[in-house]
């Protein structure tokens, strides 16, 4: 008997939607039909998107889109780096950082990896020049090739197109998912149904067996994907299964986000993104060609919406009398189970954290990844299901515990929400990792081998956040290591050898600023445009 899933239908378009039936379109390779229930009343959340390294070669590489041809269709930018302002000195946010201990209050957490000297990352040589007092430069500036190239708004692509560093993207989030409904639909078959979905019909065993529509439609399936966004029409609403409200570890539960428009020819594009601490949250800054995205994430304990509306117009010179707003109100944490019955949440139907570290669109196709490898037959085995949930489950609490420590370990108290921050929860997760630290053990095993890291994704999905992304955060907010590596110690070849390192370092910042194009005018020639 044939046990095959052969109709999927996903609930919702948007950019999770249009990417869950693309990427199951090729994972299933035409043996299943897809059909996509898009309400065509229902607002996209669309507020610039920022990314992480992985998404071409776990997404559209999969797929078979090439970088250049998705980036022209949604206007697409660089980003080496998340640039955190302000995170230290108290004060009202501002785009400029602050003077910090002599220096500006600013540090990026970029996407180079770090280099090793016999085994050892540089994090450890670092730390054991900054206990000894041989140095009192930043971590980032000290082991890393790209804040340099982002000081001079560089694009990290030699003019060939060869990739000098790694990167991420700015992207037209609304863009995006038109572009992935064209290739869906087109070229894999996709079927969508603009209608609004009014009734979930399910059998003796609770599964859910079709959707009927307000036209009257009945769309029939064997699996369903929730792609509905923060209301889990199906999940949560229809299946009841709960979201575990995750405000005992992050505050930020609003925000207010725009479109900026920006002169590049006198400014230049960022190739990174910003974070600029507020008084009750902190404030995204997205480049991209001829306007930023913006909004002020922020926690409605500690402001209103008018007051937080006032203070983000402020940041950037708003009139909020004129000036079009989105404000948004979120949910943070996660489904208690993402995959119930024949019912797998995706996206923001699934899960969401504030986009501090940029992970909304890493949740979708690491689920969808995970998805697809587990994927079911019509019996449902129990095993799969469960083996799914509790990789998603580990994804998102890890990455909680990251956000998290961002504002736990801010020296900052200067406001009421700074304050709280320092009182919330810690998991034995995050003090683990922190106390590994603090001790000069690894945190996480970093990833210092580019072939291994660009092969080996299961790896990277349970340990997404490495010892470098520790240090930039810790030592970002003026937590350095109590002692060095003890083992480093012993090793005073090592410890010499390593200055060359360094050196390295060096020699390598300034030979990139000198040769990289600049990233604004780089742009301009791939999207076609003129300077």
């Amino acid at each position: 008997m044939d046990q095959r899933i052969k109709n999927v239908v996903i609930l919702g378009g948007g950019t999770a939607g249009w990417m869950a039936a693309s990427y199951l379109g090729k994972a299933l390779q035409g043996t299943a039909a897809i059909t996509v229930l898009e309400a065509p009343s229902v607002p996209r959340i669309g507020v610039g998107e920022a990314t992480v390294p992985n998404l071409q070669r776990v997404f559209f590489d999969y797929l078979g889109i090439a970088e250049d041809e998705w980036m022209r269709e949604c206007n697409a930018s660089f980003k080496i780096a998340v640039k955190f302002v302000n995170w230290r000195t108290p004060g009202p946010g501002v785009p400029a950082a602050r003077s910090w201990q002599g220096r500006p209050d600013h540090f990026f957490h970029p996407f180079g990896l770090l280099p090793e000297q016999d085994g050892i990352p540089l994090s450890h040589f670092w730390t054991h020049k900054t206990r000894t007092g041989a140095t009192t430069e930043p971590f980032d500036y000290a082991c890393f090739r790209e804040p340099a190239i982002m000081d001079a708004n560089r694009a990290p692509r030699w003019r060939d197109g060869r990739p000098a560093t790694r990167y991420a993207w700015h992207f037209n989030a609304q863009l995006l998912a038109d572009f992935l409904q064209r290739f869906a639909t087109r070229k894999q078959g996709a079927v969508h149904v603009l209608d609004q979905m009014t009734e979930v019909l399910r059998d003796e065993r609770g599964h859910i067996t079709a959707l009927r529509t307000k036209s009257g439609r009945l769309i029939e399936g064997d699996l369903f994907i929730d792609c509905s966004g923060f209301r889990g029409l199906l999940i949560n609403q229809a299946l009841e299964e709960p979201f575990i409200d995750m405000n005992d570890h992050l505050l930020c539960d609003r925000a207010v986000a725009t479109s900026i428009p920006h002169d590049d020819v006198a400014h230049g594009v960022e190739p990174y993104t910003s974070a600029i601490a507020m008084r009750s949250g902190w404030s995204w800054k997205i480049p991209i060609l001829g306007r930023f995205g913006s909004g002020y994430v922020y926690s409605s304990q500690f402001a209103g919406q008018d007051e937080a509306t006032e203070e983000f117009c402020a940041l950037w010179g708003l009139d909020p009398e004129v000036t079009e707003l989105n404000h948004i109100r979120f949910r943070v944490g996660r489904n208690r189970r993402a995959w119930v019955k024949n019912c797998v949440s995706i996206g923001l139907a699934s899960c969401f954290l504030e986009p501090l570290e940029s992970t909304g669109i890493y949740f979708t196709y690491a689920a969808l990844y995970q998805l697809a490898k587990h994927f079911p037959d019509r019996g449902f085995d129990p095993v799969l299901i469960d083996r799914f949930n509790h990789e998603i489950e580990s994804m998102f609490d890890d990455t909680r515990d990251f956000v998290q420590s961002h504002f736990y370990y801010s020296p900052r108290v200067d406001t009421p929400f700074w304050e709280a921050n320092k009182h919330l929860r810690l998991t034995d997760n995050i003090l683990d990792k922190v106390a590994a630290y603090r001790a000069g053990l690894p945190v996480n095993q970093p990833y210092t081998d580019e072939n291994n890291y660009y092969g080996n994704f299961d790896a990277e999905f349970r340990n997404f956040w490495t010892n470098g992304s520790y240090y930039c955060i810790l030592t970002g907010m003026g937590v350095v290591p109590d002692r060095t590596l003890p083992a480093l110690t012993h090793k005073p070849e090592s410890i010499q050898a390593a200055e060359s390192l360094f050196d390295t370092v060096k020699r390598q910042q300034r030979k990139l600023v000198s040769a990289l194009p600049g990233n604004y005018e780089y742009l301009c020639e791939l999207h076609g445009k003129k300077p």
